[in-house]
């Protein structure tokens, strides 16, 4: 999402190089290129002037110490003040209230507003909470199913309401249900529209006098640009906002919203959703953020969907297995594969590398579409037991039926059983240095 203004970033510690110091006139020429980055990611005007306004008070004068060129100089200014435009460090959600504790979410309508209630319901969930979800949105009644369908799939609790029932009484009722059946957590839907409006903005003040929410979250589509911060500033002028949840980030938007969004409202961004899948909302952290936007990678996240995705015990066997003699064979690709894809897939694998890796991957012509993942488990499903455990069997006539069996080409078998071998010389080299016994013993580490 943020791409051009990483690329044009990368582009300002360029021009800086050969400078002994950052001085006025060099930090100059390098702000009027940042603020044009800024402005081109639909950064909100009156935020860029007030964030130039500040690296350049910092970084002016600054001495640049020791291996540091005057770029990498001005980026840990740019860092700094990045991660701080956008709220400094992560903030939590606040759950200290007598049960339930509610959370009301607020937003247009297309913002992703019932999809984030059944996400935050699976992140609650995960944290032994017992989650309560109910639809206060009368004008919409796909909206009510698609809500009690997202909490049959989470595996939450969810109260009923109709069309024809105020919202103010749903959620009286639901608030009622929730503690007399002992739940943790109350998330309230609301409806939207698409646009803002006194009538809406009046039914959702209502709503938030008559539950006293501990949580208000405000959901924004990252996608939206300067209209989202334009609504943001309306939602934050009727609400006591808590917080703000970023919709659809990992979309090809400029993405001036993550920018913008928290000065304009004054309320922390507190999660991100990426994909439409219920595990694609992750917590804020503007540090991380900021380090990805300057071209840095995100790798403390990746580690962390690692401790949270991959299956220690089978790396730990698949390990065991190389290191018997006994080979990387289709079956093991095929579950590399699927652990690849429980992690969000090769591209959001690339999305949180550092940038100058993510672009090597790129160049060696690593695929990004993640339906590559899809279609390779396809291709060996539809090869036999024998066949995965001994690819030298397949020739000719075995690759077309299992090329039919799969639905694809026969040059998609072939492409497959290439990358196979290239995973199993790089498997037979890592166990000849003692490289797997290494490579376990860091996952290990990061799994603690």
């Amino acid at each position: 999402m943020l791409d051009g203004l990483t690329n044009r970033l990368s582009g300002v510690i360029k021009t800086l190089r050969g400078h002994a110091r950052l001085t006025e006139a060099n930090v100059q020429d390098a702000l009027r290129e940042v603020r044009v980055a800024l402005l081109e990611a639909d950064v909100a005007l009156p935020v860029v002037r007030e964030f130039i306004a500040k690296v350049k008070e910092k970084a002016l004068g600054q001495e640049v110490v020791g291996s540091l060129t005057p770029g990498q100089a001005l980026v840990g200014v740019v860092y700094d003040e990045l991660a701080a435009l956008m709220g400094g460090t992560n903030a939590e959600l606040n759950l200290a209230a007598v049960p339930p504790a509610t959370i009301l979410m607020a937003g247009l309508q297309g913002a992703g507003k019932t999809t984030t209630c059944g996400k935050l319901a699976r992140l609650l969930k995960e944290q032994k909470k017992k989650v309560l979800l109910v639809s206060c949105d009368v004008y919409r009644p796909a909206a009510i199913a698609q809500l009690e369908t997202l909490a049959q799939q989470v595996g939450v609790d969810f109260f009923q309401s109709s069309p024809d029932q105020k919202p103010e009484d749903i959620a009286r009722g639901a608030q009622d249900w929730a503690r007399r059946h002992y739940n943790d957590v109350l998330i309230v839907d609301t409806a939207g529209r698409l646009a803002v409006d006194e009538a809406m903005m009046r039914e959702i003040r209502e709503l938030h006098a008559a539950l006293a929410p501990i949580e208000t979250l405000f959901i924004v589509d990252a996608m939206q640009g300067q209209d989202a911060v334009n609504t943001a500033k309306a939602f934050a002028d009727n609400l006591p906002l808590t917080g703000v949840v970023l919709t659809k980030l990992d979309g090809d938007s400029r993405g001036g919203a993550a920018l913008s969004v928290k000065q304009v409202t004054g309320a922390p961004i507190k999660f991100a959703g990426v994909g439409e899948k219920l595990n694609g909302l992750e917590p804020f952290h503007p540090e991380r953020m900021a380090s990805r936007i300057l071209g840095m990678g995100d790798v403390l996240s990746l580690i962390e969907d690692a401790r949270r995705e991959i299956d220690v015990e089978e790396a730990e066997k698949l390990a065991r297995k190389v290191k018997s003699g006994k080979g990387f064979d289709l079956e093991d690709f095929r579950n590399q594969m699927l652990q690849m894809k429980k992690m969000g897939g090769l591209s959001a694998l690339m999305d949180k590398l550092p940038a100058q890796l993510s672009q090597a991957a790129q160049a060696g012509g690593a695929q990004l579409d993640d339906k590559v993942i899809k279609r390779t488990v396809g291709i060996v499903d539809s090869m036999t037991p024998q066949e995965r455990t001994r690819p030298e069997l397949i020739k000719a006539s075995r690759k077309r039926r299992i090329a039919t069996g799969a639905g694809v080409s026969v040059q998609e078998v072939n492409r497959l059983l290439n990358q196979f071998e290239q995973m199993q010389k790089m498997m037979k080299m890592m166990t000849k240095g003692g490289g797997i016994q290494k490579m376990m013993r860091n996952m290990k580490g990061l799994m603690r």
